[in-house]
């Protein structure tokens, strides 16, 4: 059982954690600008606020992390040592959300891409060109 202590501290912690303009979020958008692309931030105009928004094209990308967003949860959740029920039912509702963002936003004629934490930091390059292929494709559509 969690003490007051315990539980005010995770919560300081929680409130620390940055939901935009993160490091990595802010090298992929620099990336990108860097080659001359043009986007909107953490838009609001549509469900799941993207981290990226390229509006004409209607392509919306998200940076997930690892842990918030469930990667290979089945695998990571036996690790969790303290408040397992808080933890599943948090990551499993984040995933479960994700899932229904990803599908509303294809229903509304959007493109999705998701790219997870450790692949833009480690791969930065390889996002960037899988962006870049998506909007040469998506341009092609839109004329």
């Amino acid at each position: 059982m969690a003490t007051t202590q315990d539980a005010a501290h995770r919560n300081k912690m929680m409130r620390a954690v940055k939901s935009k303009n993160s490091k990595i979020e802010t090298a992929l958008a620099k990336a990108l600008w860097s080659k001359g692309y043009r986007y909107r931030k953490n838009y609001t105009g549509i469900i799941g606020k993207p981290d990226i928004v390229f509006t004409r094209l209607r392509l919306a990308i998200f940076i997930d992390s690892e842990f918030w967003h469930g990667k290979n949860w089945e695998t990571e959740k036996a690790k969790i040592k303290n408040d397992l029920s808080f933890w599943q039912r948090k990551i499993e509702t984040n995933v479960a959300r994700d899932v229904r963002v990803n599908a509303e936003l294809a229903t509304a004629g959007w493109h999705v891409l998701r790219f997870w934490g450790n692949d833009v930091k480690k791969r930065l390059d390889e996002c960037v060109e899988t962006i870049e292929t998506t909007i040469k494709q998506l341009t092609q559509q839109v004329g």
